[in-house]
């Protein structure tokens, strides 16, 4: 914990002066462009893996990067992704997975969670990706997790149109979706490309290819 109080101390003395016109009018409010939804994992820095100043992501944090589809009960996630979508009009969404996912692992293996209800609940939405990959090849397990990571970003992407604000605005072409596997060791990002169908490494060339409404 010391290293983290030292740090605060360096962002007061080093970093805020040098950026003080931005913080002062982010003081006034925030009009970020991108919804960027990602695991809480802590190897797991989005404005890091971006180099995006603050304002320029709402970040949306929880285990496995998941987006429960639209229903009447409000939680935490529903209601950011209405907050960005529909009060501070972001105009693209990222949902980002990434290697090494424990989440992921215990989408795969959910008898392996019966000592933490909670999560094993949560991990619920990821079943359809584990029953796609299972389906593939007749079993998954831990052999399959880059598989299962991929394929839970787009069930993801899924649950996102669900959202009524997300769905009206993707149906006036005024949001994007975007979906990502970020790899940790490698620090590459593997895009989902719309026109193949299928994960490739981003780039700024890639444009074209983002996953769209």
């Amino acid at each position: 914990m010391d290293h983290v109080i030292s740090g605060v101390s360096k962002f007061q003395r080093e970093v805020y002066p040098e950026k003080k016109d931005r913080f002062q009018k982010l003081a006034k409010g925030q009009n970020p462009e991108v919804l960027f939804i990602t695991c809480a994992d802590s190897r797991i820095d989005p404005s890091m893996v971006t180099q995006t100043e603050p304002g320029e992501l709402f970040i949306c944090r929880n285990a496995g990067n998941i987006v429960p589809p639209h229903s009447n009960y409000t939680g935490g996630t529903t209601a950011s992704i209405e907050f960005a979508v529909a009060a501070l009009g972001v105009s693209h969404i990222v949902v980002c997975g990434h290697s090494d996912c424990g989440a992921m692992k215990g989408a795969i293996a959910p008898e392996n969670l019966d000592d933490l209800p909670h999560v094993k609940e949560w991990l619920s939405h990821s079943r359809a990706a584990r029953e796609v990959v299972k389906e593939r090849h007749g079993h998954v397990c831990k052999d399959h997790l880059d598989e299962v990571t991929k394929e839970n970003v787009l069930l993801q992407l899924q649950h996102l149109r669900t959202h009524p604000a997300v769905a009206a605005k993707i149906a006036t072409g005024k949001v994007t979706l975007h979906g990502w596997v970020y790899n940790i060791e490698t620090g590459g990002i593997d895009a989902f490309n719309a026109q193949t169908g299928d994960f490739s490494p981003l780039d700024e060339e890639q444009q074209a290819a983002l996953v769209g409404g």
